[in-house]
């Protein structure tokens, strides 16, 4: 069975014991976290919503909160001296899939 949830702005296609990387979701490292928007639930027989399928969740476990690798952004202008140069690191969450629930 594999579920496709929307979290963070993304679609993600998750199934149950997979471990997944998305962006940073409030919880507490051990804990649990609920998805409600799940867009497609299939299996046997597939289930798609418009645009949430009523009543399906996706239960998952929080194992890392961490910082993706440094970008660095740099923006010039030529001939005029202008320079800025910026670092990134974007935060994610590794979470492991518990249960699809439909």
């Amino acid at each position: 069975m594999y579920a496709i949830i929307e979290t963070g702005g993304k679609q993600v296609k998750v199934e149950e014991g997979q471990a997944i990387y998305v962006e940073k979701v409030d919880g507490e490292v051990g804990g649990s976290v609920t998805f409600d928007k799940v867009l497609v639930v299939g299996g046997d027989d597939v289930k798609v919503g418009a645009p949430y399928v009523d009543g399906a969740s996706v239960t998952a476990k929080v194992e890392k909160q961490g910082r993706g690798r440094k970008v660095t952004v740099f923006k010039y202008k030529p001939k005029k001296n202008y320079r800025r140069k910026q670092g990134h690191r974007q935060p994610y969450t590794k979470l492991t899939i518990d249960k699809i629930n439909a």
